[in-house]
């Protein structure tokens, strides 16, 4: 009782201030407002406690509140090989959506021109890290946001250097779309698209880490080299088609390809110039992504936040894309595997306080009831009525892309397994079936071994226990990838816990 007793006085200082009018809506429960109703009264003494103007803070948490539900939010990968210009066509984008002045600019621009790396400034605006800089390489995924009309985007600029391929697995696991890009320098292409090629190696790990959607932007087209032949753009799009629909995308309804310039910014925000390029007459960039129409998921089912990363501040804050349902202020939940009950303080999108976050969003939420130490990165934020299922063994489909050389896939096989955020060594136990590539049924006989390009069903184990779902009830966090010695060997979804 105490508590309220303390807010009714709290409430009664503030009436003598407004000239001893209790106003009636601090008494009684705003039903309408349902955001209010979840706050925790202790929290709102100490928010009433505090001095520093609190009504203007409420109001402002308020507004921040609102836009999250007018505009959609999309996670869009940046993949492609090293030097296709990923990082410097996110840089520009930021730099056209307003994101970034002129003044920070210049001071790339100087910054590169001291490094004697004239074009790179760009990339600098998503390579933040010095590593990156000085080599020119993405190591890291980096995060930008910006917007257009309709919707809120997040930029995940994965690495293309093929040293990097676990964090841009780890990026493309968050995204809804991917954005392929391509050089169209002479030669350029060429390497990134042949046998070890990060192009070819981007597009299969896209498309099993669930990125249904792929703009492949030819880049560099300004390039002497290219001059914005179409010649060049129609070679690109030829060798590309067929490779993509190999790697099981949809050419006529899930990609779209165009032209672009990075480093000059043309074709992203407003559409190209005749005089440049004749030929061209389709959309930009920044419409494309508008036009993307992404599945919705279900805010009302089960929720699931796996967890790609945690540190202290003021408590436990952890990081993550809500994959499925919504998370309130307030909450309780799971953090999974281990059952630790922790409670929802704070949910961030962004730099923005919010009450509730529904799917879709990346978030980062400050939990109490537990030690930073205790979450492990792969662990998953889920809802106490329908944890998500703890596993060390589960049966899988397994596609057999590429194995190292003449290696055969057999009972005893070990591998890397990467699993929405989780990475763990795995064992294949047992194969049970082959599946006939004609019929798509599986075989009668016994399967003891198979080769590249076999599609087979195995038991597969791991040493710790992992969370994770049935492909067919949670998509997103039922796909993986099996890798060796830096290589991706299968793509599979998980079949049955």
């Amino acid at each position: 009782m105490d508590i309220e007793e303390e807010i009714r006085s709290l409430q009664l200082d503030s009436a003598e201030d407004s000239n001893g009018v209790v106003n009636p809506e601090d008494e009684k429960p705003d039903v309408d407002n349902f955001d209010k109703m979840d706050e925790d009264p202790k929290q709102e003494v100490q928010a009433q406690a505090v001095e520093a103007e609190p009504k203007e803070k409420d109001t402002a948490v308020q507004d921040e509140v609102e836009p999250e539900i007018t505009k959609r939010h999309l996670n869009v990968v940046f993949i492609g090989h090293v030097d296709a210009g990923k990082s410097t066509t996110g840089g520009q984008i930021l730099f056209l959506s307003g994101q970034v002045d002129d003044r920070t600019i210049q001071k790339y621009e100087k910054e590169a021109k001291d490094k004697s790396r004239e074009s790179w400034y760009m990339a600098y605006i998503m390579d933040t890290n010095e590593e990156e800089r000085v080599k020119g390489k993405t190591v890291e995924v980096g995060r930008a946001h910006f917007e257009t009309e309709t919707t809120r985007f997040t930029i995940l600029d994965a690495p293309g250097h093929k040293s990097y391929v676990p964090n841009m697995i780890s990026g493309a696991s968050q995204a809804d779309i991917g954005v392929l890009v391509i050089s169209a320098r002479k030669g350029e292409f060429e390497t990134g698209y042949e046998r070890g090629g990060q192009t070819r190696e981007h597009v299969q790990l896209a498309k099993t880490l669930g990125v249904a959607k792929l703009l492949v932007v030819v880049n560099k087209m300004d390039d002497p080299t290219v001059n914005w032949s179409k010649e060049r753009y129609d070679e690109i799009e030829s060798k590309m088609i067929p490779f993509l629909k190999q790697s099981g995308y949809n050419v006529k309804k899930d990609v779209l390809f165009l032209p672009i310039s990075g480093l000059m910014g043309s074709n992203l925000k407003t559409r190209m110039d005749k005089s440049i390029c004749s030929w061209w007459d389709g959309p930009c960039l920044f419409e494309a992504l508008d036009g993307i129409e992404v599945p919705l998921r279900d805010p009302k089912s089960p929720f699931r936040m796996p967890l790609i990363d945690k540190f202290k501040d003021m408590g436990t804050v952890v990081m993550g894309k809500v994959e499925s349902g919504t998370i309130r202020e307030g909450d309780t939940l799971f953090v999974m595997p281990n059952k630790d009950q922790v409670k929802v303080v704070a949910i961030y999108i962004d730099e923005n306080r919010v009450k509730r976050a529904g799917p879709g969003e990346n978030l980062r939420v400050r939990l109490s009831g537990i030690e930073e130490e205790d979450i492990l990165s792969g662990f998953v934020l889920s809802s106490v009525e329908n944890p998500i299922p703890a596993v060390t063994e589960f049966v899988a489909q397994l596609a057999i892309l590429e194995l190292m050389d003449n290696a055969i896939f057999t009972a005893g096989y070990k591998a890397v397994l990467h699993i929405h955020s989780v990475v763990e060594e795995c064992e294949i136990v047992e194969l049970l079936q082959q599946i006939d590539p004609k019929t798509r049924k599986p075989m009668k006989k016994k399967v003891l071994f198979v080769k590249n390009g076999a599609n087979v069903i195995c038991r597969v184990q791991v040493n710790n226990t992992i969370c994770i779902e049935k492909f067919s009830d949670f998509p997103q966090l039922g796909r993986f990838t099996l890798r060796t010695e830096g290589k991706t060997v299968a793509v599979g979804k998980v079949n049955a816990l």
